[in-house]
């Protein structure tokens, strides 16, 4: 390893929020073996382990952000998301768009970001909520690890923040894709990758000292 002097961290650092990323209705209502952006197996199971993370998360007051990818209908705000793999998705006014609101627990209180890019952070508010929130780890699930997982983890590394990702609750387009993401982002920050029960054990044992 090339790092002898790196710190070890714990899985939680300071103050916690679980993100939740694209987790929408089309993945549990959209069964087309053709579908516009490939999903890797087990991917709808994967997302419904997310649901353990916001249950655990909501128990010890960790707030839990839901991010949700839309576009206009125009497809005026798609940029270059559709010279690669993707065909037109994520559509505002489609049903598969929404929040996965019965499988997720969405409650209208709860945060709520949406975005026009991969990264959650890319031209939304999500770090002024951060910030007000006085979040420092961000606890990352949701889909694709890929994609919308690993481009939301490395910005959030970027701007200082531990990243955590929940490999029992991300899946990505390809198997091999996701384990390759999941590899990267282990390789910027190492505990990265953490399974949903330690996961849980940590937010379970969280203490909010601010």
């Amino acid at each position: 390893m090339a790092n002898t002097n790196r710190t070890n961290r714990n899985l939680i650092e300071g103050n916690p929020a679980l993100v939740v990323i694209d987790i929408q209705a089309s993945t549990f209502i959209d069964d087309s073996q053709h579908r516009s952006i490939d999903n890797m197996p087990g991917y709808k199971q994967r997302m419904l382990n997310s649901r353990q993370a916001i249950d655990t998360a909501r128990s010890r007051n960790i707030p839990v952000i839901f991010v949700q990818e839309v576009h206009r209908p125009d497809l005026t705000d798609f940029g270059r998301e559709l010279d690669g793999q993707e065909d037109v998705h994520c559509l505002e006014g489609q049903p598969g768009t929404e929040l996965a609101v019965r499988e997720m627990d969405f409650r209208p209180e709860d945060f709520h970001v949406r975005k026009r890019r991969y990264s959650a952070f890319f031209g939304t508010d999500f770090e002024i909520l951060l910030k007000g929130l006085k979040i420092d780890t961000l606890l990352l699930c949701g889909g694709l690890t890929d994609v919308c997982v690993h481009y939301t983890f490395v910005d959030g590394h970027q701007h200082d923040y531990f990243c955590r990702v929940i490999e029992d609750c991300v899946a990505g387009s390809s198997t091999e894709a996701h384990d390759a993401a999941l590899n990267a982002m282990e390789y910027l920050q190492t505990g990265a990758r953490c399974s949903l029960e330690d996961t849980k054990a940590a937010m379970l044992s969280f203490r909010n000292e601010t």
